[in-house]
């Protein structure tokens, strides 16, 4: 809790960063500084609240394949405790009262909000901050960056949130988040933008999220991150439940590009180039030639792929890709993934130590499948192996007499989506023997 002497010391160093003149005619009241900090963040809030929503939903059978899967990715996310209270253990009215929030994109009646909200859902309610309710239509929702697009109709035009540029946040700016975490309406809280660019969360497939210390929980997913401006830079998804002060937004650079798609055609069309890619380890990195975290490691080539007909092999490292400098799987996979299908795209990759330029002409991402496979680190295979040995190959019927045998895949695993079963001898990794789990590893 701020004292009186603190105030008046932060006042101070606020005057001190205001524009020549300000501060002098400031000067006589250190408070004043304070009061305009204050009144613009009470200007945002005021010019944004009306545009953000309450989204409940009355859960349905499961929404396809991806329900499980997202269920079980944030239920790790935010921790089982919140997830069953917030997520599960209500009653279902009272469920369906917190489900998450939404921000109003288009004064025709167009909401962001995240998929993970809507997506079991029978039927979605939306209420405005004016208390009206609406039935809303789900336009279109893409699991893979878990966004989704509802539609309500209203017999007048709707307040709306105009929708900043997420690429130009810096690292320490204001950040405001809206939302009605817990049940409670129109909550606001308040922090900086912490980092930008965070990859690698289990979350989405396709991850750049925006950290920020503002605080978010369980209810606050769907509704916007706002700049001291009034713009929506962010659509706040998700937080660490074992930490404090660290929540994670969608880039709404992001959202946009997706939201357009879902509205033009209710389904999100990504390019696909049809390679199986991995990070570039320090000793990877030398035994190729490369510095590292400079470039991506093509493991594997699909049959009939557009990387194939562009003359990509197992072995090359991507390090540009569109002209621009590739360093890590997950950044490859989402620049591939918002380039057009059908376009002809520059690449460059070192092969046998030597630079090539290449062009490959995108494919649509077919389907479900995932636009690249990304090689897993052997902590995150999902696999337990033992050398082979003359029982265990009786024991498993296997004809070969050297490698690891696999005796264990965890469900929803790279293994276990790889096909790896119980029971299967592997014999090489990376086209190296393997004999024993010393060499395995």
């Amino acid at each position: 809790m701020l004292t009186r002497c603190s105030i008046l010391l932060l006042a101070g160093l606020l005057l001190l960063a205001l524009p020549p003149g300000v501060g002098a005619q400031q000067s006589q009241d250190p408070k004043a500084a304070l009061r305009a900090m204050e009144d613009a963040f009470v200007a945002v809030v005021q010019h944004v609240m009306p545009a953000v929503v309450n989204v409940s939903t009355t859960p349905g059978k499961e929404a396809g394949p991806e329900g499980p899967r997202t269920e079980e990715r944030f239920r790790e996310f935010f921790g089982p405790e919140f997830f069953e209270r917030f997520f599960r253990g209500r009653p279902p009215r009272e469920q369906a009262r917190s489900s998450g929030s939404g921000v109003i994109v288009d004064p025709a009646g167009y909401i962001l909000t995240n998929n993970h909200v809507i997506e079991n859902a029978a039927d979605i309610q939306v209420r405005l901050s004016d208390q009206r309710r609406f039935p809303a239509k789900l336009v279109g929702r893409d699991p893979k960056t878990d966004l989704a697009v509802l539609k309500i109709e209203a017999p007048a035009p709707l307040p709306v949130a105009e929708l900043g540029d997420s690429d130009r946040l810096r690292i320490g700016q204001w950040a405001i988040a809206i939302g009605n975490p817990f049940g409670l309406d129109r909550t606001v809280t308040l922090g900086i933008i912490s980092a930008t660019g965070r990859m690698r969360l289990g979350v989405s497939q396709f991850e750049n999220f925006i950290q920020t210390d503002a605080s978010i929980n369980p209810g606050n997913s769907g509704g916007p991150l706002l700049n001291l401006d009034g713009k929506v830079v962010g659509i706040n998804t998700a937080i660490v439940a074992t930490g404090q002060g660290i929540g994670f937004s969608i880039p709404i650079n992001m959202a946009k590009e997706v939201m357009a798609q879902l509205i033009k055609g209710g389904r999100v069309v990504r390019g696909w180039l049809g390679i199986v890619i991995q990070d570039l380890s320090d000793e990877l990195a030398a035994g190729f030639g490369v510095a590292p975290r400079s470039g991506v490691l093509v493991a594997d080539v699909m049959k009939d792929s557009p990387a194939e007909a562009a003359g990509l092999r197992a072995g090359d490292v991507v390090v540009e890709f569109g002209g621009q400098a590739t360093r890590e799987v997950p950044e490859l996979q989402r620049r591939v993934a918002a380039t057009p299908p059908g376009q002809p795209v520059p690449l460059t990759v070192v092969r046998e130590k030597k630079q090539e330029r290449l062009t490959v002409k995108l494919g649509e991402m077919p389907g479900e499948e995932t636009l690249v496979a990304a090689a897993p680190t052997r902590e995150g295979w999902g696999l337990r192996v033992a050398t082979l040995t003359p029982e265990l190959a009786k024991r498993y019927d296997l004809t070969v007499r050297e490698g690891v045998v696999v005796t264990e895949v965890a469900p929803g695993s790279p293994a276990e989506s790889a096909g790896i079963r119980p029971g299967d001898a592997i014999l090489e990794v990376n086209r190296q023997p393997v004999r024993t789990i010393e060499a395995f590893q």
